[in-house]
């Protein structure tokens, strides 16, 4: 696993092994995160989405704690995968970093609690799946603008974005910090403290 530009957010890029039968790989290693992060990811819930070409999910948080990590790879198709620093008082809050997915790399991409995440899909029939640390509880669960200006996030020409309702109703970076509704950055370092793999 590769840390991204933002902390807490990791990429991983599975060996794939091929022969006249097909391929073989293994999407999600637990010990390998816990090496690259210190840390579990503990298994509440796994989620699936099939989405067209253009639909823009996200960026959604959940309050810290308990947050939601998650771990996202993409199964079929191909889609631009954004991690946002949300945290505020962070010293990247605001900032945001995307990788592509695809059934070609099979990479995935791990994201701490506290981290907004967001997806356009760049081909039809585009399958994620991801695997989270909390379960879905509708009243701990935010989001962001995904086109927010002050957000900036370079998402691929040429694609025109289709949203959810509620998606399109997010409030704005500004908006949301001004609400209170950010998780805290130094918040989000004290629950991954207690996360942490203490080995004796």
């Amino acid at each position: 696993m590769e840390p991204l530009d933002i902390e807490g957010a990791w990429v991983f890029t599975p060996a794939i092994h091929a022969d006249d039968r097909g391929t073989f790989l293994e999407w999600f290693r637990a010990d390998r995160l816990a090496e690259a992060t210190g840390r579990a990811l503990g298994l509440a819930q796994a989620n699936t989405s099939v989405s067209r070409r253009g639909v823009l999910r996200g960026v959604h948080f959940a309050d810290v704690p308990p947050g939601q990590a998650k771990y996202v790879t993409c199964l079929r198709g191909a889609v631009l995968d954004v991690v946002v620093d949300l945290r505020a008082s962070s010293p990247t809050f605001g900032r945001w970093t995307a990788v592509e997915l695809d059934d070609v790399s099979r990479r995935g991409v791990f994201i701490a609690e506290g981290l907004g995440h967001g997806f356009l899909a760049l081909s039809d029939d585009a399958v994620i799946t991801y695997l989270c640390s909390e379960p879905y509880r509708p009243a701990r669960e935010h989001g962001v603008h995904p086109l927010d200006p002050d957000l900036g996030i370079a998402w691929p020409a040429g694609v025109a974005p289709i949203l959810s309702p509620k998606d399109a109703a997010a409030p704005s970076l500004a908006e949301a910090l001004a609400a209170g509704t950010l998780p805290d950055y130094r918040e989000c370092l004290a629950f991954y403290d207690k996360l942490k793999l203490h080995h004796t």
